[in-house]
C-alpha cells in the first residue's frame, strides 16, 4: 500500500510505496541496496514533486546528528539531515559560523544544498557553495566520499537534486562566529531600489527587498556584519525615500512580528539575525505556494521592470515578493552557476489554480532573460525550459549514467530533465 508525506505547507504530497526513517548508516545502506527505487525527503520545504518515488522514500532526521569541527582546516563535517537551526546553534556554541543562511532555519542542510537554496549578499554564494566534500550511499549500498580538488565529478554533486545517491554527511567551510545587526527600511521608493540596485545590495552583508510589484513602495531589510573591532556602521535614518522602522516588521504584511528574528539594530549572533524567521515558529505565512527565479545581475533592471509591468496581475494572488542577491559558483546545476544573480521570490496565496496564470506570465517574461527556476519551487514551464542555460547539463547527465546506471535514484521529475 502506497504512502504519502506532505510538504511543510500541506499542499503537496510526495508519493511513495514506503516511507523509512533509518536510525543508523548500516540500516540506510541495507535499505538502499535492497530497494528498487529511492528518493530522499529533507524538511519537505518544497512546492513540486521533486521527492516523489515509485519505491522507497527516505527521511534522514533519525540518523545521528553529528557535527565534527576541524578548526585547523576551517571545516565542519555535518550530518546531512540536520536542520539549519540546530546546526547553526552547535557551530556557534563552538565558536564557528557558516558564511550565510537562508531566510528559513527550519530546513535541512542536505535539502538546501541539493536544490541550490540560498541567502542574500553580493559576496555570498548559495549554501552548496560552502561544501567541500559529500558522503553518500550509492545504488549498491556503498558509502563513498566525493571531495573538491580530489574528484573531477565534484562540481556536479553538491547540487545533485537527490539523483546521485543518499547524502549522509557534508563537509562545509566554517569561519569564526560573528555578530549581525538587522534593520528594516519602510516605505522605500521601488523606483529608487531599481535605479540604484547595485548600491542597495552592496550596502549590507545581506540585503532583501520586499514588494508586491503593483505599488510604488517597498521594504528593504538590511543586515550588517560587525567589523573586526566588533562595531557596526550606523545606517542612515532616511534612505531611498523611506525611513528606518521603529517597530518590528514581518515580510508578509499583517503577520505576527514575533515570528521574525530580532530587528531594530540590536546586535546578535549570525544565526539569530541572518534568517528572517525564528526556528520555533511557523516560517513565512505557512498557508502559501512559493516560486523563485534566478536572473543574471546583468539583466536585473529588465527583470525588475518586467515584474512591474505585471504588477496588477501578480498582486491579487501574491502575499509578498522578495529580491535577493547571490554570488556565482562553479557547481554544475546551481542556479547561480558562473553568474552573479538576483533571485526573484514569490510567496503566493495557497490557491494553485488562481496563481498559475500569474506565474505563467512571469515565466514568459523571465525565461527569455535566462532565468533559472528554483529546483524546489512551483513553476509552470518546468526546469527543462531553462535547462539550456546550464552549460554542464550534459556533463551531469553523463555523471548520472556512471553513478546510477540503473536509475534507482531517478523519478519522473529527474527523468524529464535527464
Amino acid at each position: 500500500m502506497s504512502e504519502a508525506v506532505s510538504n511543510w505547507a500541506g499542499n503537496v504530497e510526495f508519493r511513495a510505496e514506503r516511507v523509512h526513517r533509518p536510525a543508523t548508516l548500516d540500516e540506510l545502506r541495507r535499505l538502499v541496496a535492497e530497494a528498487e527505487a529511492v528518493r530522499v525527503l529533507g524538511s519537505g520545504h518544497s512546492f513540486n514533486r521533486i521527492a516523489d518515488t515509485r519505491g522507497d522514500l527516505v527521511l534522514l532526521d533519525a540518523l545521528p546528528a553529528e557535527v565534527e569541527i576541524d578548526a585547523e582546516a576551517g571545516t565542519a563535517t555535518v550530518a546531512a539531515g540536520m536542520r539549519l537551526a540546530e546546526l547553526a546553534a552547535r557551530l556557534h556554541a563552538a565558536g564557528f559560523a557558516l558564511a550565510n543562511l537562508p531566510s528559513l532555519p527550519h530546513i535541512s542542510l542536505a535539502g538546501a544544498c541539493t536544490t541550490g537554496t540560498h541567502g542574500s549578499g553580493d559576496s555570498n554564494q548559495n549554501l552548496a557553495g560552502f561544501v567541500r566534500a559529500v558522503r553518500l550511499v550509492g545504488a549498491d549500498g556503498d558509502a563513498v566520499e566525493i571531495a573538491r580538488g580530489v574528484d573531477e565529478d565534484f562540481p556536479g554533486v553538491p547540487v545533485g537534486l537527490g539523483a546521485l545517491g543518499v547524502v549522509t554527511h557534508l563537509t562545509v567551510d566554517v569561519q569564526p562566529t560573528f555578530d549581525v545587526a538587522q534593520y528594516v527600511y519602510q516605505d522605500v521608493a521601488l523606483d529608487q531600489v531599481i535605479e540604484h540596485h547595485q548600491d542597495v545590495y552592496a550596502s549590507g552583508y545581506s540585503v532583501s527587498t520586499f514588494t508586491n510589484w503593483a505599488a510604488d513602495r517597498a521594504a528593504v531589510w538590511l543586515k550588517l556584519r560587525a567589523g573586526e573591532d566588533g562595531r557596526f556602521e550606523q545606517p542612515k535614518q532616511d534612505w531611498l525615500g523611506g525611513s528606518l522602522a521603529d517597530q518590528p516588521s514581518h515580510p508578509v504584511p499583517g503577520m505576527p512580528t514575533e515570528h521574525c528574528t530580532v530587528q531594530l539594530g540590536v546586535p546578535g549572533p549570525w544565526h539569530e539575525r541572518l534568517p528572517h524567521f525564528r526556528p520555533e515558529f511557523t516560517p513565512s505565512n505557512g498557508s502559501e505556494i512559493q516560486s523563485e527565479f534566478f536572473v543574471p545581475r546583468a539583466v536585473a533592471v529588465e527583470a525588475f521592470e518586467a515584474m512591474r509591468r505585471l504588477g496588477s496581475q501578480i498582486a491579487p494572488v501574491l502575499q509578498v515578493s522578495e529580491i535577493r542577491s547571490i554570488a556565482a559558483d562553479d557547481l554544475w546545476l546551481s542556479p547561480t552557476y558562473r553568474r552573479d544573480s538576483f533571485a526573484l521570490h514569490f510567496t503566493w496565496i495557497a490557491d494553485r489554480e488562481a496563481v498559475t496564470p500569474a506565474l505563467a506570465a512571469i515565466e514568459a517574461e523571465l525565461l527569455p532573460l535566462g532565468a533559472r527556476p528554483h529546483w524546489g519551487k512551483y513553476f509552470v514551464s518546468g526546469p527543462e525550459a531553462a535547462l539550456a542555460t546550464y552549460e554542464k547539463a550534459d556533463a551531469f547527465r553523463e555523471l548520472l549514467e556512471r553513478r546510477d546506471p540503473g536509475g534507482k535514484f531517478r523519478n519522473e521529475f529527474i527523468a524529464r530533465l535527464f
